[in-house]
Order: C-alpha cells, then sequence, then structure tokens
C-alpha cells in the first residue's frame, strides 16, 4: 500500500530546543508496541487501534509501531520517509510510512533483524527475547528522533507513549537537550521493562541518569521508571488504578514516585473505551444478533456457544471467562467456584491461554464435568464475541486490573460480570446494577457474589433488568479523547491555544 502522507512545515525550534507549536493542527505521535490492526496480546492493542483514531478530529496524529512480520507483511510496499541513525548500540533502521483502510497515518519501524520473527511481539515459546532491551530502546529511540524532525514532512508536537517499550523516549529526549512534551500512559505498572546495568552502555544511557532520580530501580535499569520520571505527564487506565498505584500494595516498588507525580498533578487516571463494533444488533461474529428484550436470540448464542463446547442442553445459567490463564486475572478462584457452580445447575465455558498449570487444571475440569465445562486454550474472537453474547455471567475475580475490557464487552451483550472491586473493574461495574462486585480477592469473597448472582437467575424480572441496564451502558471512547485533549492542552501548556488550533 502506497503512503498519502500529507506534508507539514517543521515546528519552530527555541534556542534550548523546546518545542514552539506553530499554526498548523497539533501533531501527536502516539508510539506503541503492539496495534489490534496488525497484532495484540491485551488491552493495549486494542487501545492503540482506538484512541488515535478517536482523537483524529482534534489533531495530526500518527502512530509509531515496530515492523513485526504482521505488520510488514500486511503491505505490499512500505515507503521509506527517513533513516534513523544507531545510537551506542542501537542498530540503525528505516522508518516508513503507511496508511490504514481509514486512513490513519501509521509510522513502522524497518529493522528485520529487531522484529521479523516468529512469536508475540515480546518473545516465543521459550521465553521472553534476549534483546528485548534493544528492541524497545530502539521504538523509544524512534520516537524521541521523530520529535526531533528525522521525518523532514512531519515533526511531533507532543509524543504519547505506552507502556515500559516506549517509556525510554522522554529519558532520550532529556538526555539530549529537546524539550518535546511526553505523556505516558501505563496499562499494567506489573510489566516494567527491568534489565541488567549491562544494558546501560549499549542503550546509551548516560551514568548520571543510573542512580534513583533517574532510571534505577533496585540496581536494574527500569525503562517504566525512566518514563515516570522523565515525562510531562504519565496516565493509567482507570480512576481507580491512578489511586491504587500510589499505595505500596499496588505500586510494585514505584509508590513512592508516582505519589509524587500525583501531588505534583501529573498523574491521572483515564478510563480506556470500546470501540463500535460492540453492538449485539449489528456484530457479525454472532449466530444470532439481538437487542435489549430480545432474550430469545441471547438464548441462540447461548445455545450456539453450548453446541461449540460441546456441552449438554441446558436451561440453567451459563458463566464464561475470556481472559489471560494467569494469576493475576485469578484463575484459581474460578477453578476453586467451578465446582459449586456445576452443582448449581450452571455450566462454564472458557477461552485463554497463559500458564501452563492453569490451562492444565481447566482441561481436568472440563474432563470431569464434559457436559458442565468446555474450555479452548487459544484465542479466536468469534468464540470471544459469541461467549459474551449467549453467557449469562462473566466471571472476572481479577486480583488486580489496571481498566479491564472484557467486563465492558459483556455488559453491552448483556452478559452479567462477576468482579472483583479493583481498579477499571471498580470503575465499570455497579454492583447489583450492571453485575455484581466483592471487595476480598478470594473464594469466600468471590463465591458470595456468585451466590447472589445464581439467586438473581432465578429472578427473572430482575436479571433481565439489569441485562437492560447493563446493555445501556456504551463505554465510547469520546470522554477518554475529550480528557485525553485537556491533558495534551495542558503539557503544551498553552491549552487556549491548542483547543483553537484543534478546533
Amino acid at each position: 500500500m502506497t503512503s498519502a502522507a500529507t506534508a507539514h512545515s517543521a515546528s519552530a525550534r527555541g534556542l534550548l530546543g523546546q518545542t514552539i507549536p506553530s499554526l498548523h493542527q497539533p501533531r501527536i505521535l502516539f508510539a506503541t508496541p503492539e496495534m489490534a490492526d496488525f497484532v495484540k496480546t491485551g488491552g493495549l492493542g486494542e487501545v492503540a487501534a482506538s484512541l488515535p483514531r478517536a482523537l483524529r478530529r482534534h489533531y495530526d496524529i500518527r502512530v509509531l509501531i515496530p515492523g513485526y512480520r504482521q505488520v510488514v507483511d500486511r503491505f505490499d510496499h512500505i515507503p521509506v520517509v527517513a533513516q534513523l541513525p544507531g545510537h551506542a548500540g542501537v542498530p540503525p533502521c528505516e522508518l516508513g510510512l503507511v496508511e490504514s483502510g481509514d486512513g490513519l497515518q501509521i509510522y513502522v519501524l524497518l529493522s528485520p533483524e529487531l522484529y521479523q520473527r516468529d512469536g508475540t511481539p515480546y518473545g516465543d515459546g521459550q521465553g521472553d527475547f534476549c534483546d528485548n532491551d534493544v528492541r524497545f530502546a530502539r521504538l523509544s529511540l524512534a520516537a524521541a528522533e521523530i520529535a526531533r524532525g528525522a521525518d523532514p514532512a512531519w515533526a511531533a508536537d507532543l509524543l504519547h507513549l505506552n507502556d515500559w517499550q516506549a517509556a525510554l523516549a522522554p529519558a532520550y529526549l532529556a538526555w539530549g537537550g529537546l524539550r518535546v512534551p511526553s505523556i505516558l500512559t501505563v496499562h499494567n505498572l506489573a510489566y516494567q521493562g527491568l534489565f541488567s546495568p549491562d544494558s546501560l552502555g549499549r542503550l546509551g544511557v548516560p551514568d548520571h541518569a543510573f542512580q534513583m532520580d533517574g532510571v534505577e530501580f533496585y540496581g536494574q535499569l527500569s525503562f517504566l521508571k525512566a518514563g515516570i520520571y522523565y515525562a510531562s505527564h504519565v496516565t493509567t487506565v482507570s480512576d481507580t488504578y491512578a489511586r491504587e498505584i500510589t499505595t505500596p500494595d499496588a505500586g510494585c516498588g514505584l509508590d513512592g514516585l508516582l505519589r509524587t507525580r500525583a501531588a505534583q498533578g501529573r498523574l491521572a487516571g483515564i478510563l480506556n473505551g470500546i470501540d463500535e463494533s460492540w453492538d449485539p444488533r449489528t456484530d457479525p461474529h454472532l449466530a444470532t444478533r439481538f437487542e435489549a428484550d430480545d432474550w430469545k436470540g441471547k438464548r441462540a448464542n447461548a445455545e450456539t456457544v453450548r453446541r461449540q463446547f460441546g456441552l449438554a442442553v441446558s436451561r440453567g445459567p451459563l458463566f464464561a471467562i475470556v481472559s489471560r490463564l494467569v494469576h493475576q486475572k485469578g484463575i484459581d478462584l474460578s477453578l476453586a467456584a467451578a465446582e459449586t457452580i456445576v452443582a448449581e445447575g450452571g455450566q462454564l465455558v472458557v477461552i485463554g491461554q497463559g500458564e501452563g498449570r492453569f490451562e492444565g487444571a481447566l482441561r481436568d475440569l472440563s474432563r470431569r464435568h464434559p457436559d458442565a465445562v468446555g474450555v479452548h486454550v487459544g484465542f479466536n474472537e468469534q468464540d470471544a464475541r459469541r461467549m459474551f453474547a449467549g453467557s449469562d455471567f462473566l466471571l472476572m475475580p481479577s486480583r488486580f486490573e489496571p481498566c479491564g475490557l472484557a467486563q465492558m464487552y459483556a455488559q453491552r451483550f448483556g452478559s452479567l460480570p462477576i468482579v472483583h472491586r479493583t481498579g477499571g473493574l471498580a470503575d465499570t461495574v455497579e454492583d447489583g446494577v450492571t453485575g455484581f462486585t466483592f471487595g476480598e480477592a478470594s473464594a469466600r469473597g468471590f463465591s458470595g457474589a456468585i451466590r447472589r448472582a445464581l439467586d438473581t437467575f432465578g429472578q427473572k424480572k430482575r436479571l433481565n433488568a439489569m441485562r437492560r441496564t447493563a446493555m445501556s451502558r456504551t463505554f465510547g471512547w469520546d470522554e477518554a479523547a475529550t480528557t485525553y485533549a485537556s491533558l495534551y492542552a495542558r503539557a503544551f501548556g498553552n491549552g487556549a491555544g491548542l483547543r483553537a488550533r484543534a478546533a
């Protein structure tokens, strides 16, 4: 696919390297390690596909993503717009520019030796790639170079960086004396990009930066800490999670720095959204499309899911798990609750992959209850959507959840989430109204919420009222986009002028 990039005049630069936004529409670079258009491992991929599109009405926004095989193979030709130099042990590479079918401009980092590999963006069946420090330093450095003007036709006025893989960009800007505002969004604080001090030299990290007020984290280099320390502003993906990570229990060792950022007014929680395709009235993946009060249509999807998973015909409640199968997601709690669900006449369907111990335990559960429990290890978009549409309840007892999307998908499709009251789950599920919440991440707390769900299933009038309310929640991106626009204006330090240019 050929690019239809539009040339813009470069921003003026002050004597100290400060970007002075000119009268063009403000230019935002959204740097991300994954994007659902091409490759995703979780919620970040969905955000990267949706948020830049929601912001296009306000900004000239472009996405930057590594040139994984899944990206490069999508295009017949990727025009090269710049040659990016190497830095220390970070190799040089080419910068390509492509356009999505709906016109979104996407920069692609072309470095086959770094990115065109089998597996996920981060590793293969053997574990994480051993050179992830260099691979994602290259992404961060490219973002900084685009702000510096590496593409002569377009220079970013502001960097919006996502997770640890892009978090060195504000540090590279600072070390290079370039004062371009930056926003770092932390999608999950537990993943910090930690590497040994041996990485410092090959990544071009100056000696003075390897200290507590810099990139050092308990004797290691932390990409994420670098971003939190050097970025103009830090966001997380829900209000509750933004508060939680300033505490020792959820701060992953960074709570002190995050409390400082919060006190400075430089930490905010902005809830993610979901795109308009999550609509049971129009979704082509469903066996039968339906709307609120069309419970016959919802039952048709349930029957399809039961057949697909080899379960017995049943009029009992259908529970679903659509999740990574990892400890964070409380899979052990769901396993403990499964026997109660089956004993009460319920059925459970599971799709996902993750830790081998949980995959094996779920398969064993299915073997013990072949008529009541179905498990597919892996992921398929159509299957997941049908499970949201067909299930009565979604199990989501995450120990922590920065935002979560599955509980939003479920509500839109009339499946009532049963969730631990944490992070984005607390912000999106209203107990007894659109789902069921519990406060203690324990088998006891979870089973109490499941019992309330089972009782509600026997009260059809109340069940259907909750379904209607849940399905009326939109969770669209407009509110998040508006909040990010206000944050960008603050980062520029010229809110009124920015809004006038964006109008």
